[in-house]
């Protein structure tokens, strides 16, 4: 019995390691569409570390939304997010991911979050208003930003308080507690976010459960709406979305900023 035990505690160890060195395979699976959506023209930014990062930009009369994607890590994936900052003529600069769609450099989450303060910096830089949105993955990306630099509305739709418990979730191990593991701490950058914050997030999301967001309901500043029926690839589909969206967005369009 007790060598059975120790062969089990073996083959768990080994379990761990080799999913600790594979974990970034899971949270980037990134696609590879390398196209430049239509009405946008792609700008070359200097990263930290001197590799170059790309964002997309669709110059608009209204407030700037900086727009952090999910983990497809391709933006045409996500051009239907955009439909209602283009009838709103918002100004809209999305990133590209490095390491997806063609674009150089390895993913990591000190290299992304690195990038979206690039990004971000960018953005502030067009002299308006600033709505940081990030969907999914985005939302630790729009979190961090938002924490970090001076937003006038956040968006977070499908967010999570720790990227690591949806990853212990699925493999069975204490992925919070691994070293070497990427942990994406959304709730902690939550909490020096000053802007108000818009969560929204679908009440039958099975990738990135509703109640992974629930504790950004209580930090001040923040309203969370669930979105009845929505799922995780469909959230911004509802019209119950846009609405709540619109309506959030709607003194930024008011002020012509």
């Amino acid at each position: 019995m007790k060598l059975v035990l120790i062969t089990l505690l073996l083959g768990y160890v080994a379990y761990a390691v080799v999913m600790v060195v594979l974990h970034p395979q899971f949270i980037y699976p990134f696609q590879s569409d390398p196209r430049v959506l239509t009405g946008f023209e792609r700008v070359e930014l200097a990263a930290e570390d001197g590799i170059p990062i790309f964002v997309q930009e669709r110059i608009g009369a209204g407030p700037v939304v900086l727009y952090l994607m999910g983990n497809a890590g391709a933006l045409p994936l996500f051009e239907v997010a955009f439909e209602g900052h283009i009838a709103a003529d918002r100004h809209i600069i999305a990133l590209e991911y490095r390491g997806g769609a063609g674009r150089p450099g390895t993913p990591s989450e000190a290299r992304l979050k690195s990038d979206a303060l690039v990004a971000a910096d960018y953005a502030l830089g067009k002299g308006k208003s600033l709505i940081v949105q990030g969907y999914s993955l985005g939302t630790g990306l729009a979190t961090h930003v938002a924490a970090n630099r001076a937003a006038d509305r956040v968006v977070l739709s499908a967010p999570y308080d720790r990227l690591c418990r949806l990853m212990a979730a699925r493999s069975r191990l204490p992925a919070c507690l691994l070293p070497f593991v990427q942990k994406w701490p959304s709730l902690d950058d939550a909490q020096a976010i000053t802007a108000p914050t818009l969560v929204l997030h679908g009440s039958e999301d099975v990738l990135i459960p509703p109640e992974r967001s629930l504790e950004f309901a209580k930090l001040p500043g923040f309203e969370r709406i669930v979105i009845d029926g929505a799922a995780h690839a469909d959230l911004s589909a509802f019209p119950a979305y846009t609405q709540a969206l619109e309506q959030f967005l709607e003194p930024l369009d008011k002020s012509g900023s």
